[in-house]
């Protein structure tokens, strides 16, 4: 169970990658005080730890509602996961995130700090949005016991945290890494994310065709 939460946190490090929402949280924080900075990095975070919570506990529900099962909501979750890393490894990006580009900064930046901008589009779709939801009802398909779903709500918290301190060092980081580094960190995230998306497909059919695997 501990290679399996590892693979957890590393799957939801970088699908939620708080590193590509960098620029779009300086942004948005434009000409804010230290204080409305943190509330809007603390709603943005608070949203994706929900959001996590959420699909752990009714993803798996949800999906026998609809009528898929389990295997082939893996298959298709591990090829989208794998399209996500491919595009990743050739530096370009999320193609399920939006480019902030689309974002109308200025009239943003003109409401409360408080307002939806931190949860739509800073939290979701830009830090955690089909592939990382994907990814949690996959993990939380998997598993049973309370003691492995609290490990996965446990990783969310954890997640969730490192993108509160990414989002808080944004102006750091971004001097630091600039566009060079950035891209850099995002074509090696895109190697470790076709792992995981590998190993999720062949989960996914060793469960639909158990006689061939």
């Amino acid at each position: 169970m501990n290679t399996e939460i590892i693979k957890i946190i590393l799957a939801f490090l970088v699908l939620i990658n708080p590193f590509s929402a960098l620029t779009l949280f300086l942004d948005l924080t434009r000409g804010y005080s230290m204080i409305n900075r943190r509330k809007v990095a603390r709603i943005a975070c608070l949203t994706v730890v929900i959001t996590i919570s959420f699909f752990t506990l009714v993803g798996e529900t949800l999906l026998k509602a609809l009528g898929i099962s389990i295997g082939s909501f893996q298959l298709a979750g591990g090829i989208l996961v794998f399209l996500i890393a491919l595009n990743m490894m050739n530096g370009e990006g999320n193609p399920v995130k939006p480019d902030q580009e689309n974002f109308d900064v200025d009239h943003v930046q003109g409401a409360p700090p408080t307002t939806a901008a931190a949860v739509v589009p800073l939290a979701i779709p830009m830090m955690i949005g089909p592939g990382g939801i994907s990814t949690v009802i996959i993990y939380s398909s998997q598993v049973s016991g309370i003691l492995q779903i609290s490990a996965i709500l446990i990783a969310g918290v954890l997640i969730s945290i490192f993108c509160y301190l990414a989002l808080m060092a944004a102006g750091r980081i971004s001097r630091l890494l600039g566009d060079t580094g950035l891209n850099i960190m995002s074509r090696i995230m895109g190697m470790l994310l076709a792992a995981v998306s590998i190993e999720i497909i062949v989960n996914a059919l060793r469960s639909l065709f158990p006689v061939l695997l």
